[in-house]
């Protein structure tokens, strides 16, 4: 465990026994998060680097176009 997240423990070890639970549950909440986010990517690498290899002809076939930001 790194000493800032040590830290952080420490201080909300501190906190009164209702704000520790809220601050466990959001801290549950957002790893569960990022596990399903890293999943995600983990799952899609062969989707992903198929649309990169369209993107790359679709540009050398000059099928593309400058991104105005003006027109989004």
């Amino acid at each position: 465990m790194t000493k800032l997240l040590e830290k952080a423990f420490e201080e909300a070890s501190r906190l009164p026994e209702m704000e520790q639970n809220v601050l466990a549950r959001r801290l549950l909440a957002e790893l569960d998060s990022e596990m399903s986010w890293a999943k995600s990517f983990a799952e899609s690498e062969d989707v992903l680097e198929m649309l990169a290899d369209e993107a790359i002809r679709e540009k050398r076939e000059g099928k593309t176009e400058p991104l105005d930001p003006n027109r989004l």
